[in-house]
């Protein structure tokens, strides 16, 4: 299926915090409760709809190992959304987001949309970080945040789709050169004035699940 644009997404943060199930959640519509860690990089992809136009997410989910952060600062640099993910029932997971934010900064455009996640929303009797603690984190970073599940889909769906509606409204804002790839965008077939006209069709319900 064509797409007006392509946004490189990566999914940063510890080991264990979820980030495989988001994605495998996200692309799938499935929740697989033993998943091996990531070695280096995995990769999905889903088509979703943005203002009446096909918009193909392509995401990075990168290894949360000490050993692999060299790997996951290199696909920093082509990335336009980053999913900042912690684990609400592990306090280590949230006192590491300062590092793993600075590194993000540090390695990508100044541009990238990033979304902070609190995840395993539905483990809420082993909680160990307040939602409040969250919010006042991405307040004073300026960051979105959310809480998901990737084992219910609470709020997965809206935490991909709210970090490709924030690149988009930069892209009509002109912050983003979409004519430079580097910045994790690239035009697609439907974007050309010749095809401004046609209708773009698709939905969410029939363009989930496939990958690439």
């Amino acid at each position: 299926m064509s797409y007006a644009f392509l946004f490189k997404y990566i999914i940063i943060g510890d080991t264990g915090v979820g980030k495989s199930c988001l994605l495998l959640q996200f692309t799938d519509k499935r929740f697989q409760p033993v998943h091996d860690l990531t070695i280096g990089v995995e990769f999905g992809a889903r088509m979703i709809p943005i203002d009446g136009k096909q918009i193909k997410l392509q995401i990075w989910d990168t290894a949360g190992q000490e050993a692999f952060r060299s790997i996951t600062r290199s696909y920093y640099r082509g990335a336009a959304g980053a999913l900042l993910v912690y684990d609400i029932t592990r306090r280590d997971t949230f006192n590491h987001l300062t590092t793993w934010l600075e590194d993000a900064r540090q390695h990508s455009n100044s541009n990238m949309v990033i979304m902070l996640i609190g995840n395993k929303s539905d483990l809420e009797s082993r909680r160990e970080v307040k939602k409040e603690e969250g919010e006042n984190f991405a307040r004073e970073h300026g960051l979105i945040f959310m809480e998901t599940s990737a084992k219910t889909a609470a709020n997965v769906e809206e935490a991909f789709i709210n970090t490709a509606k924030e690149i988009y409204e930069k892209i009509q804002e002109g912050v983003f050169d979409i004519n430079n790839e580097s910045n994790g965008i690239k035009v697609g077939p439907q974007h050309s004035p010749s095809n401004s006209s046609v209708p773009l069709g698709g939905n969410s319900s029939n363009s989930s699940g496939n990958c690439c």
